[in-house]
């Protein structure tokens, strides 16, 4: 099982780049362009097998196996069981493992890696060309070409710096990369949250005049009508509650106001949630919507789920559609409890990850004000559920 895993994804794919260099390197030593080695021409291929052998695991150990690669290649080199003009091959195993390296780590420590390659497979050339080569028989054949270390070297220490630089960039690439999506997913934590201060502040504001027109209307009849008096301030009472609670969440929850200037948002409710489940069948999507509520919602909770709704079907419409989705919303005077779920597509496309998208990443932070519960991620048996419960008191406070 512990291969098994090993061998999963990229280890089957370097396990298969190993192989093909192998077989490259051990042709390479069976028919070289120089002087043969002087080594049985069977022990070719188990040194190609021994050269190339850290490529299969480099993605488990990558400094261990450059370290068996670069030493592979120099003992190969210096035995001499390499052949004349053919020894950078047994290198390449080195690029490759080096490569991975680079990929992995700063590149402080990957250029330590890289001198440490070229210094000792520079030695094991010269060795080769001034010790080992002299006692080496002519080739049979002239050679296109001749043996000649400076180009051994060169095309060794090009292919090095070249699996380095490539490596470096990679990682370089992906840090750069990993930052953005960090810095575009806080982006998008600080735009909803504005948003939702904007929708907040015409909910507010309305709260506001309507305890104005109450107390107004309390001062005017408070001799004539002192039980009028009471339904007002009754009614003071409760708006003046949910006010101050929608002023705390966007204290504690927000870490700026919204533009001043921006123009006042609409408030959508519960009553909106057909015209969302029109606009989602004009673009392909068989919705069934299920409202059942048993009380009315505050104004900030229809709003919250209202928004909620309306993501989980644009994000149905962006990834699945056409496809088959449900909606249900259950309001029973604690909770709002709102599932979205679809069949996936019927066009057979493989599920696009959806969990890290903006869209979830609001709906996230509109159940987080109201300390309640979110979750979202694809079916075992096809499709994706998004589901949220938003607890709430009956004054629109949180529960």
């Amino acid at each position: 099982m512990d291969w098994a895993r090993r061998f999963s994804g990229g280890g089957v794919a370097d396990a298969a780049v190993a192989v093909i260099v192998a077989l490259v390197v051990g042709y390479a030593i069976v028919d070289p362009p120089g002087p043969s080695s002087a080594w049985p021409a069977w022990s070719a291929w188990p040194v190609a097998a021994l050269v190339s052998f850290p490529i299969a695991f480099r993605r488990h150990r990558p400094w261990s196996m450059l370290a068996l690669a670069c030493a592979a290649g120099v003992l190969a080199t210096v035995a001499g069981a390499v052949a004349a003009g053919a020894i950078w091959l047994s290198f390449v195993p080195t690029v490759l493992v080096l490569y991975l390296v680079a990929a992995t780590v700063p590149a402080r420590w990957s250029v330590a890696g890289l001198a440490g390659c070229a210094c000792f497979a520079v030695a094991a050339v010269l060795v080769f060309y001034a010790q080992v080569l002299p006692g080496l028989p002519p080739a049979a054949t002239p050679s296109e070409l001749p043996p000649y270390w400076p180009v051994e070297i060169g095309a060794i220490s090009v292919f090095l710096v070249t699996g380095w630089a490539v490596g470096t960039a990679v990682r370089w690439k992906r840090d750069t990369t990993a930052r953005l999506v960090r810095h575009l997913a806080e982006a998008a934590v600080a735009d909803e949250r504005r948003r939702i201060a904007r929708e907040l502040h015409d909910v507010i504001g309305h709260s506001m005049s309507l305890i104005a027109v109450k107390a107004t209307v309390a001062n005017h009849v408070a001799d004539a009508r002192p039980q009028e008096v009471r339904a007002a301030l009754a009614v003071i009472e409760q708006t003046s509650r949910s006010t101050l609670t929608e002023i705390h969440r966007v204290l504690d929850l927000l870490r700026s106001d919204g533009d001043p200037q921006q123009p006042p948002l609409s408030v959508p409710g519960l009553a909106d949630l057909p015209e969302l489940a029109a606009h989602a069948r004009s673009a392909g999507v068989e919705v069934d919507l299920i409202v059942r509520d048993e009380t009315e919602l505050p104004p900030a909770v229809a709003v919250s789920v209202y928004r909620i709704v309306q993501q989980a079907l644009t994000n149905v419409v962006t990834h699945a559609a056409p496809t088959r989705c449900s909606v249900t919303v259950d309001i029973d005077g604690r909770e709002a409890a709102i599932e979205v779920v679809d069949d996936g597509s019927r066009h057979g496309r493989p599920p696009r990850a959806r969990p890290g998208g903006h869209g979830l990443i609001g709906m996230r932070e509109r159940v987080k004000m109201y300390g309640g519960t979110f979750s979202a991620g694809h079916r075992p048996e096809g499709g994706f559920r998004v589901t949220a419960r938003l607890p709430y008191d009956p004054s629109g406070t949180k529960a």
